[in-house]
């Protein structure tokens, strides 16, 4: 019966491990036991040097989820493959529960329908310049250009609002400081 385990793997070697396991499981008589060999992943929308980048982003480095009926055979196909620590669970390893899977390819599922964006600014959000002249200011973002991956920050310079442009969204970090206090 096929179930869901997880794969404890090296950091890195996520994807050359998926495509081992899944170009040798013919050659290996595992295409019955082995269904699905699977590497959560999201795409990540970043800013970098002012161009937009999407990257993919590992959920979780170093684990791999894998469907499959678990016979001492596929365990030991699985096991030996070159970068495979361990299954989770070690010695015998228990699969996810039906509803671990549901929630787990639900989130993969949503992760897979947009780009997320590694900086998540609002208008309105106050942050802290953190590279600079202004370095150390709090401040509340007036205006974004995700494009450029830049925004505007209006602070208070002795007691007059200033507003600095063209910050890079690694020029700041949300603030949980009340800039008013």
């Amino acid at each position: 019966m096929m179930k869901w385990y997880v794969l404890q793997v090296l950091s890195g070697h996520e994807k050359k491990i998926k495509r081992t396991l899944e170009e040798n499981l013919k050659s290996n008589g595992m295409q019955d036991f082995i269904e699905e060999v699977l590497v959560p992943i999201e795409n990540v929308q970043e800013v970098k040097k002012g161009e937009q980048k999407v990257t993919e982003k590992k959920l979780w480095p170093g684990y791999m989820l894998i469907k499959m009926n678990l016979t001492d055979e596929a365990w030991g196909y699985v096991k030996n493959t070159r970068s495979v620590i361990d299954f989770l669970g070690g010695g015998r390893p228990s699969p996810l529960t039906d509803k671990e899977v549901d929630e787990i390819l639900k989130e993969l599922e949503e992760k897979k329908k947009g780009v997320v964006q590694k900086h998540k600014f609002e208008i309105g959000d106050v942050v802290k310049i953190t590279e600079g002249v202004f370095v150390n200011f709090i401040g509340t973002v007036t205006e974004i250009n995700h494009e450029k991956g830049k925004l505007s920050v209006l602070v208070s310079i002795f007691g007059r609002d200033t507003r600095v442009d063209d910050l890079e969204f690694w020029q700041v970090e949300q603030s949980s400081v009340d800039e008013n206090n």
